[in-house]
């Protein structure tokens, strides 16, 4: 395999067009044509992870986050990053990141988190808004049912739980065919009337592309009329943070010991404790104290997440706990959840768990 295949497999689960404006991902180090001897993934590209791809004959490694995040105006390896790149290019090593990409997933970063701590029928904290677009066409009624399948079929009408949406109106379109027009139906300089249907659908915004090419291969119009609207509406499987419930309300003593032992975490931070059964749990792996409000206002009884600062933990304001349970700790698992999707994608390939631990917080 080439490195390029690897990235289409992964891009297949985490879009890049997922990925936060800030943000670095996709393939930072490396050719796409380069043929793959093996892939290591891990949490973070650090020096010793590069020791440890090439101590297993690794070309490709699969980092969560991006090793490159700034621009890098010199390589000299008087950095941590400088030395990282350097070492990968001198020993021929590739490095791809997905970071928020994965975090923005259904079935990414936080829904892993939810696995892990038993948290049922999860759904997107902040769904993320301008990722859904509508289609409206015209196409002859007896084309219409036709036209509406290739549409399904290049992604179109999926609302949740839901394919194969749609909206038809039925009505009486006109157009008169001018003398370079090679017209289907009707004649040259005459106007003619058309029992058409109007088809309404959406769609994801990064299958756009897909979307019109199967509009234009199977309509059967010279020219197509047809617009494209973004919706205001917010996808409800895109978007940062998970909050689901437990299958019994827990303890808030009972349930802290239990992130402490699912999560492998000797000690976490929280707020004041409120004396409550706890049921209905919010997670975002990283730093997420951005969603603490979200967390509140969707009842939450916790939230799980890190890098919450002190005066951070007061807007808690007794209505729900914060449980801050470190970075790392609260995305470690990611490299298992992409180690078992690649198996499963490319299972005759060498594919590698890094033993890395890239974790920089050591605890006393």
């Amino acid at each position: 395999m080439i490195i390029r295949e690897v990235t289409d497999i992964l891009e297949e689960l985490a879009p890049l067009p997922y990925a936060e404006d800030f943000d670095n991902v996709g393939l930072l180090l490396g050719e796409p044509t380069t043929e793959i001897t093996g892939i290591l993934v891990t949490l973070d590209a650090l020096e010793a992870v590069v020791d440890e791809a090439i101590a297993k004959n690794c070309n490709l490694i699969v980092t969560f986050h991006p090793i490159i995040f700034k621009g890098l105006t010199k390589i000299t390896g008087a950095t941590y990053v400088e030395r990282v790149v350097l070492k990968a290019i001198k020993n021929g090593i590739c490095i791809y990141s997905m970071h928020t990409a994965l975090d923005n997933v259904y079935q990414g970063v936080n829904g892993k988190i939810c696995e892990v701590l038993g948290i049922l029928k999860p759904k997107i904290l902040i769904p993320r808004s301008g990722g859904i677009k509508k289609l409206i066409t015209y196409v002859p009624t007896e084309d219409a049912a036709k036209l509406k399948e290739a549409l399904f079929e290049a992604g179109g009408g999926t609302i949740g739980n839901y394919s194969h949406c749609s909206f038809v109106n039925e009505g009486t379109g006109s157009f008169r065919p001018g003398e370079n027009a090679k017209p289907m139906m009707g004649e040259k300089g005459e106007t003619h009337f058309e029992k058409e249907s109007q088809i309404h659908i959406t769609f994801p915004a990064l299958a756009q592309k897909r979307i019109l090419k199967a509009l234009f291969d199977h309509h059967p119009y010279e020219e197509v009329a047809y617009e494209v609207y973004t919706l205001d509406n917010a996808n409800q499987l895109i978007g940062m943070g998970m909050i689901g419930e437990l299958k019994e309300p827990m303890g808030e003593h009972k349930f802290l010991d239990l992130i402490k032992d699912r999560m492998h975490v000797s000690c976490l931070r929280h707020s004041a404790l409120r004396g409550k059964m706890i049921q209905k749990i919010a997670v975002l792996g990283g730093s997420g104290a951005f969603a603490i409000g979200a967390a509140k206002a969707q009842g939450a009884d916790l939230f799980i997440t890190s890098d919450i600062k002190y005066h951070q933990f007061f807007e808690a304001e007794n209505a729900m706990v914060i449980a801050d349970i470190g970075h790392y700790e609260s995305e470690q698992y990611t490299k298992n959840l992409l180690v078992d999707y690649l198996t499963k994608k490319i299972p005759n390939f060498a594919i590698a768990l890094s033993e890395s631990i890239t974790n920089p917080i050591k605890y006393y």
